[in-house]
């Protein structure tokens, strides 16, 4: 893992907002994260894609649409097949409590809900990816 963090944040599906997404990306760059934003609209394939392509470290996925249990495991799953296993992704947006425990399971290193504090966010991305 390089010494400075490599994260990418990327809006999967056709949710359209992005605020929340450009929130984290900051608050990461802020953190002394390297960050790319992938932007809106992307697939799951374009995702993995960008991870393999960027070397990242991370991806953070912002999720407000409800497709979370169908795009979440296509990451997942996408990343593991580019051989990209050692890649963490942390999730935010709306997540039903009864949906966590199963993308835990899938891999899913750290779920985010609205108002969810960034320094907590940075935090945990530092130390899950740092082991710090």
């Amino acid at each position: 893992m390089s010494e400075r963090l490599r994260i990418l944040i990327a809006k999967p599906g056709l949710d359209g907002h992005d605020r929340g997404a450009k929130v984290i990306a900051r608050a990461l760059r802020d953190a002394g994260m390297e960050v790319i934003y992938a932007g809106l609209r992307q697939t799951p394939e374009m995702i993995v894609e960008a991870a393999l392509q960027e070397d990242v470290d991370g991806v953070g996925l912002s999720i407000l649409s409800g497709a979370h249990m169908t795009l979440v495991p296509r990451v997942v799953d996408g990343l593991r097949e580019a051989g990209l296993d050692h890649v963490k992704v942390f999730v935010g947006g709306i997540i039903p409590d009864e949906d966590v425990s199963t993308l835990q399971t899938l891999g899913v290193a750290g779920i985010f809900g609205p108002g969810a504090n960034t320094e907590t966010i940075t935090d945990f991305v530092r130390d899950r990816l740092t082991g710090e």
